[in-house]
């Protein structure tokens, strides 16, 4: 069973992303920040993360570069969330790396479709 860290500060959103997954058979872990998001993709090794980028504290272009810059994260497939649909973060985020970019409001079969091709091209 695939493994996926949800990061995402919102609790209404964070949940409702767990929920859809654990649907499709994905084991999920969540962390509500990026500091604890972090520390959890150290320690349980997820298959891939979907992180939040307007966060408090450490947003998540800070979290993909803190895991990006770490040997046992930067092989870990990353997915941006994000309430801003602007071209140039969109660009931003694949140019730093990230597998992928979905931009809230989001259609359930839009997170399957990007989850499903981001771990298959694993």
């Amino acid at each position: 069973m695939k493994i996926i860290l949800i990061i995402e500060d919102d609790t209404a959103i964070r949940e409702n992303i767990c929920e859809m997954l654990e649907l499709e058979d994905y084991k999920i872990i969540s962390a509500a920040n990026g500091k604890n998001g972090i520390a959890l993709a150290k320690t349980e090794k997820p298959d891939m993360i979907l992180c939040d980028i307007m966060m408090p504290g450490m947003n998540g272009y800070e979290v993909f570069n803190g895991l990006s810059n770490d040997i046992k994260t930067a092989h870990i497939p990353f997915i941006f969330l994000t309430a801003s649909g602007e071209k140039k973060e969109i660009a931003l985020g694949i140019a730093m790396g990230a597998k992928g970019y979905i931009c809230k409001p989001f259609e359930a079969q839009e997170l399957f479709g990007t989850v499903a091709g981001c771990l298959k091209a694993k």
